[in-house]
């Protein structure tokens, strides 16, 4: 055990380990994932957790990770996780033990699984990352609640309608069922598909 706790000490202090540090958001636009923040679509970053080797910006949108191969390699990869089409869901926050150096918070967007290490002394922040990850989840599952009960009345109604008898051009009848239905579904997902959280951060980060 000593020996762990040494090597891992050791490692902080020389710049080794990839424990992850909150970014200020004075900071924001000197990390690396500024740069590929949709600005012109009105993407806002939230929260930055920055280690070694990574950065995961958090914005109204999505996760922005920055991918890098190790510490010492400039070489990153950028990988966008968007609300609109990943859900977040299995968020946990591990707090440290007493010989702890870090934290953790783990969470998933879509079958995307994160795990990320950050300072202890950070923790009372990495806590209102966790609490608006949650909230965003209850809301999406919510949303995907809203959107099936929709598509099964659809379903239904569309069902009542071919068993009644129609009259007029069969052709038209058709056209104009199709239309609805298309904008049905539409309005359903526009209506309960969010692409922005940004209210949901603004409501818990405490910056």
């Amino acid at each position: 055990m000593a020996g762990n706790l040494f090597g891992k000490m050791a490692a902080d202090t020389l710049g080794l380990s990839d424990i992850g540090k909150i970014i200020s958001p004075k900071d924001f636009d000197k990390v690396d994932g500024d740069d590929y923040i949709m600005n012109e679509d009105g993407e806002k970053i939230y929260f930055v957790i920055k280690s070694k080797s990574d950065e995961y910006v958090f914005t109204n949108r999505g996760l922005l990770h920055v991918d890098g191969t190790s510490a010492v390699s400039k070489k990153r990869v950028v990988k966008r996780h968007d609300f609109y089409y990943e859900k977040v869901h299995s968020v946990t926050l591990e707090t440290a033990g007493t010989i702890d150096l870090d934290i953790e918070i783990k969470f998933s967007f879509g079958n995307n699984s994160f795990s990320i290490d950050v300072d202890k002394k950070q923790l009372e922040q990495l806590k209102d990352l966790y609490k608006a990850l949650v909230e965003i989840g209850r809301i999406q599952g919510k949303n995907s609640t809203s959107i099936e009960d929709g598509m099964n009345g659809l379903k239904m109604a569309n069902e009542a309608i071919s068993r009644s008898s129609l009259q007029g051009n069969a052709s038209e009848i058709v056209k104009e069922l199709t239309n609805f239905n298309f904008n049905w579904m539409q309005n359903i997902r526009n209506e309960y598909n969010n692409k922005d959280f940004g209210y949901v951060f603004e409501k818990y980060i405490n910056n």
